[in-house]
This record gives C-alpha cells, sequence and structure tokens, in this order.
C-alpha cells in the first residue's frame, strides 16, 4: 500500500528538525513518544540518550521496551508512563535526575491548549527537564494559517448575505471541522477535527494561540526563538532538503526542488517551533537573535493587536503590520498571503 503524502510530509518535517537541532551524545526527551515512534530518527542524528514520555501505557508498554532493549542501538533508552502535563510530573521524575540537551513534542503539544493551566503544567514540565542552553522544540498546528482561512469563509458568507457562520474549511486535500460555530478566536480550548482526503479517521485539535504560548513559555523560564510555517521552513532550507523530500515519492515535489500544490497545502498548516532555556554563563552565538524581554513584549503585542483587529471584524490592509522580511519565520507563523 502506497504512503499516504500527508504521512510522508509529517514524517519529513520530523525528520528534517532533527536534523537541524540535534547533535552527537546529546540526551533527549520526547513528550507525547508514542511508543518512540522517532528513534531512528535521533538514532540517524547519533544521539547519546532518548527518553520517551507518554500517558498511554500502550505506548510504553514493555513490549517496547523490549523491543528496544533488545535492538542494537548506540544509544541508551528509557520509556516512561507519565502524562507530560501532571501536577506531580517533576516530583516523580526528581529521582531519575534527567538533564536534557532537547525536549521535543512533535505531537499533541496542541491537545493542552484545552486550558490555560493544563498549557502551562507543560511547559514548566519542560522547562525541569531541560539543562540550562537547552532547546524545547516540535510541530504544532499553524493556528495563524488555519484560522485566517476559517475567517475568509464567514466573510465570504456575510457577503453574500448567508445568516449562518460556516463551521468548516475544505480544500481537495483535507476538511478541517470546528466543535462550535463562533467568529472569535478564543485563547484556549478552541476545538477542531481534521480530517484528510482518502482517509476514514479524523484528528481531534485545539488551535493554539502563539501569544499565549509565547506568553507562558516566558513564565516558566523559556525564551522564545522561532514559531515559522512549514513551508517556510522548507523554502529556508530547500537546497539541503529537497532530495530527502524527492526520495519519499508520491510527486511531493517538482523537478526543481519546490513544494508542487498538494504539499505547499498540507505543510501549511503546521509550524515549527523553538524555545531555549537561557544559560546564563554561555555567549549566545552569533546567529542566535537576542531576544530580551523587551523584544518578546514588543512582538506579543503585534500578535495581540493583529488576533485582535480580526476577531473584531476590523481587519483591513492598514491593521496588518509589515513584516521584516530579515525576520522572515520569527514574527510570521503562516505562509505570506495569510498572515494575521
Amino acid at each position: 500500500m502506497a504512503a499516504i503524502p500527508h504521512h510522508l510530509l509529517y514524517e519529513f518535517a520530523k525528520a528534517a528538525l532533527i536534523k537541524i537541532f540535534a547533535f552527537p551524545y546529546a540526551t533527549v526527551c520526547d513528550m507525547y513518544c508514542n511508543g518512540g515512534a522517532d528513534t531512528d530518527k535521533w538514532g540517524d542524528a547519533q544521539i547519546g540518550r532518548y527518553i520517551g514520555i507518554d500517558a498511554s501505557a500502550p505506548a510504553v508498554s514493555d513490549a517496547a521496551r523490549e523491543l528496544w532493549e533488545n535492538t542494537w542501538k548506540h544509544f541508551t533508552t528509557e520509556f516512561i508512563e507519565l502524562n507530560p502535563s501532571a501536577e506531580d510530573f517533576e516530583t516523580q521524575l526528581q529521582e531519575k535526575g534527567i538533564q536534557a540537551d532537547m525536549v521535543c513534542c512533535m505531537q499533541n503539544l496542541q491537545l493542552c491548549f484545552e486550558t490555560e493551566e493544563h498549557a502551562k503544567r507543560l511547559l514548566n514540565n519542560v522547562s525541569s527537564l531541560l539543562k540550562p542552553g537547552g532547546y524545547f522544540l516540535g510541530i504544532i498546528p499553524d493556528s495563524s494559517t488555519i484560522w485566517t482561512k476559517y475567517q475568509k469563509n464567514v466573510e465570504a458568507s456575510h457577503n453574500k448575505g448567508l445568516k449562518t457562520v460556516p463551521n468548516s474549511i475544505r480544500s481537495e486535500n483535507y476538511t478541517i471541522t470546528f466543535e462550535i460555530e463562533e467568529e472569535k478566536f478564543p485563547f484556549f480550548g478552541k476545538k477542531y477535527q481534521l480530517k484528510f482526503a482518502n482517509e476514514a479517521m479524523f484528528e481531534n485539535h485545539c488551535l493554539v494561540h502563539f501569544p499565549s504560548l509565547m506568553r507562558l513559555a516566558r513564565e516558566v523560564g523559556l525564551e522564545y526563538v522561532e514559531i515559522q510555517n512549514l513551508t517556510e521552513f522548507y523554502d529556508d532550507n530547500r537546497t539541503q532538503f529537497a532530495p530527502m523530500l524527492g526520495n519519499c515519492g508520491a510527486s511531493l515535489v517538482d523537478p526543481r526542488g519546490k513544494l508542487v500544490a498538494r504539499s505547499y497545502d498540507i505543510l501549511g498548516l503546521y509550524s515549527t517551533f523553538v524555545f531555549q532555556k537561557p544559560d546564563p554563563d554561555a555567549i549566545p552565538p552569533i546567529v542566535t537573535p537576542d531576544l530580551n524581554d523587551a523584544d518578546d513584549a514588543h512582538e506579543e503585542e503585534r500578535l495581540w493587536r493583529q488576533q485582535a483587529a480580526v476577531d473584531d471584524g476590523r481587519r483591513s490592509q492598514a491593521d496588518v503590520i509589515p513584516l521584516d522580511p530579515d525576520q522572515k519565520g520569527i514574527l510570521g507563523p503562516g505562509p505570506a498571503d495569510l498572515r494575521l
């Protein structure tokens, strides 16, 4: 059976992100590890230790442990059955003394955005695992892109004089259906279902309000580095990753290595995110932006104002503050024509 395009694209995105950030002998903690589904990718990066944490018993079952213990590998593995957003997370892991170079969350971070308390607990637990200078990274749905697509549907309905507000977004590749019909983007608890074409099952998600994610991360000691839509992430690294994606088959890129329309549509639903735990004893690399609290506050205020304009139905070309092209990706989740 041929691999489904959105699965190939998502696996590619995870592999690419790992390839950029992982380094030999690193200690990696994988939140919502799904039975260590990405250990091969981390193994290719020659890490030294992998710790998989998941609340689901099957994901860290004895069978999974036995599989990895009986498979030759150059790094150690450990699986822990524990909810990554549990209140007693730090207490339960205190004896293990985990100090990770990287904590990743390649899926399910968005489920923690049902409530602010839930999201903050997860981020606090991430911070407790990271050593100074360590990174928290992963992939989340690009709520900026998704919500802007939805707003266009709402605007079209109003222009047609329709009294009902649509609760879905449709393309040739997927359907997104919101649980509640509403025109405002709540900071937490905005649930939706994502169903890809030719698949019977759907995925449950919550929109992630990016300014709130930045604020909560800062409150637990994590500095914002970047949120970047996967289409821009690919374009910025196309020279390195075009052959990698081309080898996946399924005609995901054209002969020049550019994303075909289907790939662009699917990848555009997701963003990478990167935060860092400050190391007071380290000198920041030249390539890393020096984002102090004032910078974060300015950016957060900008995103809040843009979101408020959309929510209030007052969005016009003048409401959208131009993006600095030299900071592509850092300030603009979502493709350029769909940014809030």
